[in-house]
């Protein structure tokens, strides 16, 4: 096993090179399903060393964005290239570092693969609009045009995807990059960021440093020359990223928390509603903003539909990611590990049925891990702290419901708004439930997770500020728009005034 003396030192990416963090200081990269691995020791970066980054990138810009294009695109399609080649150990480097098995590490990767991919395809579609002039011999249209500098952090939990997100559109669209990756998985970004460098990308143009919130995450959303940023995380954080913003204008994206819900309907095909409740909530151990962590299920069908889904989640696997055999992987570090058990006395104490679950597991296959039982509360109702606060860990919430009227107040009545399901044969009750659900996602007769690339992906009241990441959306974020008369007439015509 590795140990903090023998382990790599990674450095930050600035101006195309790798250098050491001014401080000299680097923190632990710990495999969350074995403890004694140190995956790596990562830059604890200051403001000295954000202040690096952001001057490559700015320097950088000048010319980058003159790139028409299409050839930003190219460097992004063999990129990409890359990423298929590389896909299985950036997989499993990713499963070492962050703990989620590996079928949920090599979709992670695809998704980067698949993001870069459909960005390159953009670098020939940046579209403006072309329009009549209301004046003779006047041509109007719009063209969009990039910003700047992008400042980017990141979390744990998509640790390539997530940056893909973001950096594949800045860069398209002819921006420049800092990105700051979560602290507990920062391997993957690095993988990332080392792809795009070998595909051709300009020294300066993507530049990473690695650290904590405080250190490096602040002082990039606060920099003078960054008029760009793209968080992902908690809603706490995403509100001081917004305050830090807010007094110079800046371009601020956030996604934040959810507490999204599947509904099951007494007409449901159940089988298929337990499968995607196993998915929804114990995916990733629940450590998804999509996750599913309350199931609203209508009363008459409910104690088949409870008897059965704590059954499943009995029988899960965990451990380590790496054994293909495994169904469910660790929580991300001992503060997570800690916030989950929390919630179960919560609940306890609220006086939800604990049907399943509630321990850490600490046998011989979990002794050197941040490893929790799939856990299941029953009889909840919709205020429960459980039933309404994000918790980020393997933890379900049961809601008996009377109707889909009921069902959907109850999903509603949550700070969050990010995404929703129901489970149902009758097409008018999905067709309504898709239109009364409060979110950005509904997925019907499928769980709360699965977004793909080529939709937007966000979400509604404190889930988001209002944008949306991946497909179109993303670029609209990335860009300003540009309204361009030509008037060819030679002579004087005023518009937005009366000329009759």
């Amino acid at each position: 096993m590795a140990t903090a003396a023998a382990a790599r030192e990674f450095k930050n990416f600035i101006l195309g090179e790798w250098v050491a963090p001014q401080s000299g200081q680097f923190h632990e990269n710990r495999n969350p399903a074995n403890t004694d691995e140190v995956i790596g020791m990562f830059p604890l970066s200051s403001a000295a060393d954000v202040g690096a980054a952001v001057t490559a990138a700015r320097e950088a810009y000048r010319k980058w964005r003159l790139v028409p294009a299409p050839k930003r695109a190219e460097i992004l399609f063999r990129a990409a290239e890359l990423l298929v080649k590389r896909k299985e150990d950036f997989s499993r480097d990713m499963t070492r570092e962050m703990g989620k098995v590996l079928a949920e590490t090599r979709g992670d990767v695809q998704e980067a693969i698949d993001m870069t991919y459909y960005m390159a395809g953009e670098g020939r579609r940046l579209f403006g609009q072309t329009t009549p002039s209301e004046l003779p011999n006047k041509f109007a249209m719009s063209v969009r045009q990039p910003i700047g500098v992008c400042g980017l952090i990141t979390p744990w939990n998509f640790p390539m995807a997530i940056p893909s997100w973001k950096m594949m559109p800045a860069l398209v669209c002819g921006n420049t990059v800092v990105l700051k990756p979560a602290e507990d998985t920062p391997l993957s970004s690095y993988h990332l960021v080392e792809t795009l460098a070998e595909a051709g990308l300009p020294a300066g143009v993507v530049n990473l440093v690695s650290g904590e919130g405080p250190g490096s995450g602040s002082p990039l959303a606060k920099h003078a020359e960054v008029p760009v940023v793209s968080f992902t995380g908690s809603t706490y954080t995403g509100r001081i990223i917004a305050e830090i913003c807010a007094p110079d204008f800046k371009h601020c994206s956030l996604e934040m928390g959810g507490k999204n819900i599947i509904l099951v309907m007494e007409d449901a095909n159940v089988d298929l509603a337990i499968d995607g409740a196993i998915w929804g909530g114990f995916g990733t151990a629940g450590q998804r903003c999509t996750a599913a962590s309350r199931i609203g299920v209508h009363k008459s069908i409910y104690h088949e539909f409870a008897r059965r889904f704590v059954e499943r989640a009995r029988s899960l696997k965990v451990g380590n990611g790496l054994d293909p055999s495994i169904e469910m992987g660790p929580v991300i570090n001992e503060q997570q590990l800690n916030t989950v058990m929390s919630y179960v006395e919560i609940g306890k104490s609220e006086g939800a049925k604990l049907l399943t679950g509630g321990h850490r597991l600490q046998g011989a296959a979990h002794a050197k891990g941040w490893f929790h039982e799939p856990t299941v509360f029953g009889d909840c109702h919709a205020q429960m702290r459980i039933a309404q606060e994000e918790i980020f860990g393997p933890v379900v919430s049961i809601i008996p419901i009377d109707s889909l009227e009921e069902g959907i107040e109850v999903a509603n009545d949550v700070p969050y708004g990010l995404s929703a399901s129901i489970y149902t044969r009758n097409v008018n009750r999905a067709f309504s439930a898709l239109q009364d659900f409060s979110t950005g996602l509904v997925y019907v007769n499928a769980p709360t997770i699965g977004a793909e690339t080529h939709l937007p992906f966000g979400g509604t009241k404190q889930t988001g500020n209002g944008h949306r990441e991946a497909a179109v959306s993303a670029i609209d974020f990335f860009t300003e728009w540009k309204s361009v008369y030509i008037d060819y007439s030679d002579r004087l015509q005023r518009a937005q005034i009366d000329n009759d």
